[in-house]
């Protein structure tokens, strides 16, 4: 076909930069209307979890109140950008009362047009925006939704390129004038990406009268407009009133053109300029002012659908394929983008887009050839390019496959899909349908933070409190779970989720050591186990005698998450005895002999002045069906898709160690034993999460007295974040001197297993810690000022 920039080509092989060219920075904003529970347009204000609407540089409102638009920070691949887009899609999803994100471009089922509610943004400038465009637009088309891909090249390989080039050009319009050919060659060849991503061909009946007027009833109040790939790519879409022709041969041009709109009255401000692609500054100050000083640093595309079919609208196939076709339109040879031009690439994409085939299509030359044809030697321009630059780039291989069909076979094409899907059953139960599956997939695993499943699960959920209220935030280091907060003039140093700022480096040494603990709550009198200490293997199996035939527990002097750790409720040889004084001294040079507090196990999670969650956490244990053995059991148990390693999970997988054959076997069991329907096996005395036990919330039902005792234990240490492990004897009765005891205080507890309890209610201890750590913060920063 002879499109390919040959010279391009070869320059790139030249000078090693073809790897380079497919690189890229990607970012995606993507709107959705909320709807109730039968598919009506949502008239509930912006929920208030989501902060001030102009603040939250991730989740905004759009132009109605009920229209929420979501945006992804930049990232250097298409996987880390659709991970975290997910992760938005979930976080909005799951915050949502009784509503759902409805999963298409076209609008759900309408009120009348003076009650679709505009936005208020809490900003007169912003609003009075808003109100203009209802006054010229209306209210009904402003509701289409839809995805915005933000691209940029790699600035290495821009400054290769340029350098290789040798171009007199300045940098700045060097990288002008790549973006400026990318975007005449995808103004040009639009109809294609239109063709194969469109996905909004049917709408409701109080959608606009003249579309409705145009159309055919398809299904129950579903309405269809000849055999339309995209309404809201369609002359029936959101576009400006009048058809405009901007110049994209210089940026200097595309200025002039805009300006001289706005002057004329023709638009507001150069945000008004519906055009297929945008170019857009490094930054959201003066918009002329920044391209001329900078020039153009991404291009937006604004022609995608959200796809119904997608949980998220988009899929990471059609994100490489958008990310090859603006290679290619950078690879190829530049082609003419005159008034002319213009006129006639949009006829072709609207005359496609209707009638939903590649039958006939105009050339430039007024002759007719088969669209179907020009589609598939593109493709294959594509390839070859593919096959010269990054052969193995197999998954864009792929993707070119998978269009190539879709070209072929217009039954494959998502709007034909869609169509079908409405067919069968109709426009609003569709969609609604989609979007009530979409939340159950949300709910299934909301507790991810897609593309960061390597954190523990509790800075996980602390990182998804923080994009939900807005604040920004940088991860330091993956291995140590350490990340950085910003909100505004507030910055906040937090490891593990409850390591910050806030807790002092004493406070955190008092409650390692487990002997300093002791003494500082006995002396706020607080009740703690009797027991003492030891400091080599030899003392503590001399005093065998001392605990023979008592309930003991064996620990090392520092320990988290039950490592370590053997309990004794009954009797014991003295060889479990030393094996269990073994395993505490490979943790450390000091351990503990203690009398075992009987009663139930209670996790306290105190943060600041109040107990956020209580859990009672059972040691871990399967349940016996006659059939199966201990180790069959726990391997059943453990595929629980809430259970893992690391806590990266809310539940801890269990093992079958040393500890767990030691505790079986003072049972008189083994792991190769089958137990009886229904009978209980308890595979550890202590009942750690960590250690695979199950998490119980008792929060609501222990009484305030055991409460105020974890909140005084806290505060002995000093603590603003614990975890207070606390024995009662019977929580119906109230606290005393002889019915419960301490034996641990921890510093940086697991939050997760409050917000995700393996039976009862999220806690939302990450919203507690956001609460505190900025409360802090703006109490540091107003005592300065």
């Amino acid at each position: 076909m002879g499109l390919l920039n040959r010279d391009f080509i070869q320059l790139l092989l030249k000078y090693q930069i073809n790897n380079d060219l497919f690189l890229g920075e990607f970012a995606i904003e993507k709107e959705n209307v909320r709807v109730d529970s039968s598919g009506n347009l949502a008239r509930t204000p912006h929920p208030k979890a989501f902060g001030k609407k102009m603040e939250n540089p991730y989740i905004k409102t759009d132009f109605a109140e009920s229209q929420i638009e979501m945006i992804t920070p930049v990232f250097d691949t298409i996987n880390k950008t659709y991970n975290f887009l997910n992760t938005l899609h979930d976080i909005v999803a799951l915050e949502l009362k009784e509503e759902y994100l409805w999963p298409g471009s076209n609008p759900p089922l309408l009120p009348d047009e003076d009650e679709i509610p505009v936005a208020d943004m809490g900003d007169p400038i912003e609003n009075k925006y808003r109100w203009e465009l209802v006054n010229k637009y209306g209210r009904v088309k402003q509701l289409y939704s839809g995805i915005h891909y933000n691209f940029s090249f790699p600035q290495k390989f821009l400054r290769k390129w340029y350098e290789a080039e040798s171009t007199e050009q300045s940098f700045k319009e060097f990288k002008d004038a790549t973006y400026l050919k990318v975007v005449r060659n995808t103004l040009k060849y639009r109809w294609l990406l239109i063709y194969l991503t469109g996905a909004s061909p049917a709408f409701h009946q109080t959608f606009l009268e003249e579309c409705v007027q145009q159309a055919e009833e398809t299904a129950q109040d579903s309405f269809l407009i000849d055999d339309m790939i995209s309404l809201r790519n369609s002359e029936f879409g959101y576009r400006n009133i009048n058809p405009f022709f901007i110049s994209f041969d210089s940026l200097e041009e595309y200025l002039r053109d805009i300006k001289a709109l706005i002057e004329a009255g023709e638009l507001l401000n150069a945000k008004e300029y519906y055009s297929a692609v945008r170019l857009k500054p490094a930054d959201s100050g003066d918009y002329f002012a920044s391209l001329r000083e900078n020039g153009i640093a991404y291009l937006e595309l604004r022609l995608l659908d959200l796809n119904p079919l997608e949980p998220v609208g988009i899929s990471q196939e059609t994100m490489r394929f958008i990310h090859l076709f603006l290679i290619y339109m950078l690879v190829k040879k530049d082609e003419p983008y005159d008034q002319e031009e213009h006129i006639l690439a949009s006829y072709q994409s609207d005359i496609l887009n209707r009638n939903g085939h590649l039958d006939s299509f105009i050339a430039p030359d007024g002759t007719k050839i088969r669209p179907q044809e020009k589609a598939l030697e593109l493709l294959k321009d594509m390839e070859e390019m593919l096959l010269l630059l990054n052969p193995g780039a197999e998954e864009y291989l792929q993707v070119l496959e998978i269009n190539r069909e879709r070209i072929r076979n217009k039954n494959l094409l998502i709007a034909s899909q869609i169509k079908k899907k409405i067919n069968d059953s109709s426009f609003i139960q569709f969609h609604l349908g989609k979007a009530r599956e979409y939340l159950l997939k949300s709910m299934e695993h909301g507790y991810q933070f897609k593309g960061y499943e390597d954190l523990e699960l509790s800075t996980q959920l602390l990182l998804k409190a923080a994009i939900k209220r807005g604040i920004e935030f940088n991860i330091l280091d993956r291995d140590e779970n350490f990340i950085v907060l910003k909100k505004g003039m507030n910055t906040e140093y937090v490891k593990q989720a409850t390591k910050t700022s806030l807790d002092s480096y004493i406070t955190a040494l008092i409650m390692e050591n487990k002997l300093v603990t002791k003494h500082v709550l006995e002396q706020q009198g607080i009740r703690v186990p009797n027991g003492r200490s030891y400091r080599n293997i030899s003392e503590a199996i001399a005093d065998y005698e001392l605990y023979q035939n008592k309930p003991i527990v064996i620990k090392p002097k520092s320990t988290n998450f039950g490592i370590g750790i053997t309990i004794f409720t009954d009797t014991f040889t003295k060889g479990d005895f030393q094996l269990a004084v073994q395993m505490a001294f490979e943790h450390d040079k000091t351990i503990l002999l203690e009398e075992f507090i009987s009663g139930k196990e209670y996790r306290f999670l105190v943060m600041g002045d109040e107990v956020v969650g209580i859990l009672h956490r059972v040691p871990a244990n399967v349940i016996g069906d006659g059939q199966h053995t201990i180790a069959q059991l726990a391997e059943d148990k453990n595929k629980d898709p809430l259970r893992g390693k690391g806590y990266r999970t809310p539940l801890e997988k269990i093992q079958l160690g040393e500890a767990e054959k030691l505790f079986l076997k003072n049972q008189g069991k083994g792991f190769m034993d089958v137990p009886e329907k229904g009978e209980v096996v308890y595979l550890r005395e202590n009942s750690n999460i960590s250690t695979g036990g199950d998490s119980l919330d008792y929060t609501d039902e222990i009484p305030d007295s055991y409460k105020k005792i974890a909140v005084s234990a806290a505060k002995a240490a000093g603590a603003v974040f614990c975890g207070v492990d606390m024995m009662i004897e019977d929580m119906k009765n109230e606290a005393s001197e002889i019915n419960y005891g301490i034996i641990e205080i921890n510093f940086n507890p697991a939050i997760h297993i409050h917000c995700y309890p393996y039976k009862g209610k999220n806690r939302h201890a990450d919203e507690k810690i956001l609460d505190l750590l900025f409360q802090k913060s703006k109490q540091h920063v107003n005592s300065e000022n």
